[in-house]
């Protein structure tokens, strides 16, 4: 009789509630999906390996259509859903109070280039922005401005949307753009002429570069995509004529190297640069006449990189051929290759790049850690004036400087603790004046909040620095969250967020750990964290996270961490290694099937990625290092923490196989029952979800796992 009742009640209610919530009450999956394993060996230096979830990867990648593949991603989401919808209210909660702290109706300060004044605007609600210039000459009434792209309206309709490039001709009548609709970073460039407002009939498909104006407006220099993602060319195109009779202006054969052309800064040169992570390679083109005989500027040296530009006759050359942190050479132009040092590398100061104006150049490096902006003057080489900053801690560096006579340069700074700020600094004057703190309409006190920097011995003894912020008033021993990246030379700046704040306004104290493999100390830095050293990386992040529980900021099991991409490695390395130390795991698109990925040279990055990770195919000894560590291939029987991963369907960059795959591993060895949830955008590729707010969703759906995973 009680049950005849119970379901006659379950009949009612389900009666009265939406079609939507009646379906999900019906179709929820009660258990996680298991996806079939299938034998798949291969062999490379005569070990065989058997990976039974390979046929998660699409064979007809990168089209994804196998009815299998496509069926297993739906059920893990599926399950991502039903798992997560008692935390619906508590996303929502998170998502508004997110984007109160956005100032919805927005404009970037307004910068002069050539004849006009150009900024970007957000209206309010709106996911993407508009561009806008005016004359430079015309009130600033609004009676003049013209709106040249508006995002808004190319995103209408479109689940995903990104503009690439974005160049304004030499002359201020034509703008070339970039879109990509799916997130596939192939981009489709259009030329719109600026006076009428009309598209022009050149349409080029397949763009991933920046669009570069030459030969007096007349032409476009671009590289496409190939097969296999990679910009192996340059090429140019003449407004009006044919696609398919575009000029290859240069073509690069080695694989693993990727091409990307520019202009020098007083738009004399096309700069054509040919590069991998650790090699590179100029030519110089006439930009008036593309067609011109390139200047190759020095051969490539393995090891040895090198970027240049040109003033009166003069190259300067920023390279790391005599000392790993980079020195500034000159050379003249009539002999491109002889190279005298102007700035010598510094063990101390690691120079990380040089801009070019008319009448001074700036420097941008860090000194011990610390970002550094010094000015320097062509005709007196001892006349240094640094830039000076108000606070101990924070990040700067140069922002948008389009004009070769610059007599007030725009700059950006931030803090952990201050606010996105935007300066000019006065050349003459030598003094800051700020044009725009960013506003927190939701309020924002910086007195509540600290921040400090740490050094935390690792342990091979090597001090690894940690940026930290917290409430004033938070309790010792708190929740914690540790966020790291250390690849590429990549470094992690103690930036400002205002996303952070949902989770320090909560009790966390959030810290970054600038772990070798990224530059935030100089390029050695880097090295210690790539190839052989690589698991410098993964101990960097475990050591930072037990000195924090040492020094009393938390305890073990109350931190939450995250990463993405080859942070997303490092997420997967350290839950192998260390599970009982976290609370709660993020890993967006984390690159975690290294092994099988750096095995295949067919993939987009793979390649160019050896000089990262090694070359599993032609070295024994890298295949058994990557072997050991690779995420995916170290899953083992036993407890692992709470987690979270998001994929992307579209992603060219890691393929959603990589985390899909992992996930299945982790379901069939784990051995506690912690949520373990898959989230595949379907119709997105790396950076997930495009838009403002689109986004900010998927960060309210991050913490709100953390939270919940935390117990809070």
């Amino acid at each position: 009789m009680r049950k005849l009742f119970c379901l006659a009640l379950l009949a009612l209610l389900n009666a009265a509630l939406p079609a939507s919530a009646r379906d999900f009450m019906t179709d929820q999956p009660a258990s996680p999906p298991v996806a079939a394993k299938r034998d798949h060996v291969t062999e490379h230096h005569g070990i065989r390996i058997n990976d039974p979830y390979a046929w998660l990867r699409d064979p007809a990648y990168p089209t994804v259509n196998d009815q299998d593949v496509l069926d297993h991603l739906q059920a893990e989401n599926a399950w991502f859903e039903a798992r997560m919808a008692a935390q619906e209210p508590r996303v929502d909660a998170l998502f508004r109070e997110m984007r109160a702290r956005i100032k919805e109706a927005d404009k970037s300060v307004p910068q002069k280039d050539g004849d006009y004044l150009y900024w970007i605007e957000f209206e309010e609600g709106a996911e993407y922005k508009k561009w806008w210039r005016r004359p430079v000459s015309a009130p600033a009434d609004g009676s003049a401005d013209q709106l040249i792209l508006d995002e808004v309206a190319l995103a209408s309709g479109k689940e995903y949307f990104s503009l690439g490039a974005l160049s304004v001709s030499q002359d201020g009548q034509l703008l070339a753009y970039a879109v990509d609709d799916n997130g596939s970073e192939r981009y489709t460039a259009r030329i719109k002429d600026l006076q009428t407002g009309e598209l022009l009939a050149d349409e080029i498909p397949g763009t991933l570069s920046a669009l570069v104006w030459v030969g007096g407006d007349k032409g476009i220099v671009y590289s496409l995509a190939n097969e296999q993602w990679r910009t192996d060319n340059a090429r140019l195109h003449w407004l009006g004529q044919p696609v398919s009779g575009d000029v290859e202006l240069y073509h690069e054969d080695d694989e693993g190297f990727r091409v990307s052309a520019s202009l020098s800064a007083n738009e004399q040169w096309l700069l054509i640069s040919s590069g991998d992570h650790e090699t590179s390679e100029v030519r110089m083109i006439p930009a008036s006449d593309p067609l011109a005989q390139p200047v190759l500027v020095r051969a490539r040296e393995k090891g040895v990189e090198y970027d240049v530009d040109e003033r009166d006759g003069t190259l300067f050359v920023h390279t790391n051929d005599t000392h790993e942190n980079f020195r500034l050479a000159t050379a003249p132009l009539s002999h491109p290759g002889n190279w005298t040092t102007l700035i010598a590398g510094s063990d101390d100061f690691y120079l990380t790049g040089v801009s070019l104006f008319r009448d001074y150049y700036v420097t941008e490096g860090r000194l011990r850690g610390l970002d550094r902006i010094e000015l320097h003057y062509y005709e007196d080489p001892s006349r240094i004036e640094p830039v000076a900053f108000p606070e101990e801690s924070y990040t700067a560096g140069l922002d948008d400087n389009p004009e070769w006579a610059m007599d007030r340069l725009r700059l950006s700074y931030a803090s952990m603790v201050s606010p996105n700020t935007v300066y000019d600094y006065d050349v003459e004057q030598r003094c800051l004046e700020t044009l725009k703190v960013q506003q927190i309409p939701s309020g924002y006190d910086a007195s509540l909040y600290t921040t400090e920097r740490l050094e935390i011995p690792g342990r091979d003894g090597t001090l690894i620095p940690v940026s930290i912020m917290y409430r004033k008033d938070r309790a010792a021993n708190g929740p914690l969250h540790l966020y790291g990246y250390g690849a590429y030379g990549i470094a992690i700046d103690p930036g400002f967020s205002t996303t952070r704040l949902s989770l320090v306004d909560r009790g966390f104290a959030y810290a970054i750990a600038h772990i070798r493999g990224g530059d935030d100390l100089g390029r050695a830095w880097y090295k210690a964290g790539k190839l052989e050293r690589r698991t410098n990386t993964f101990n960097d992040f475990v050591d930072v996270a037990k000195g924090l529980v040492e020094r009393g900021y938390t305890a073990p099991g109350r931190i939450s961490i995250s990463g993405g991409s080859a942070g997303g490695e490092l997420m997967g390395a350290v839950v192998n290694s260390d599970p009982g130390l976290w609370g709660a795991v993020v890993a967006h698109v984390p690159f975690v099937d290294v092994l099988s990925t750096m095995l295949d040279a067919s993939l987009p990055l793979t390649p160019g990625e050896w000089p990262e990770w090694g070359n599993p195919i032609a070295d024994k000894a890298a295949f058994e290092l990557i072997r050991s560590y690779s995420p995916y291939d170290n899953v083992r029987a036993q407890d692992y923490p709470p987690m979270l991963v998001t994929a992307g369907l579209n992603d060219p960059r890691v393929t959603y196989w990589e985390p899909a795959k992992w996930v299945a591993r982790l379901r069939e060895l784990k051995t506690n029952d912690n949520e373990l949830l898959l989230k595949t955008n379907m119709g997105a590729g790396h950076g997930g979800k495009s838009g403002r707010f689109e986004s900010l969703r998927e960060t309210a759906e991050e913490f709100a796992f953390i939270l919940w995973q935390m117990g809070l």
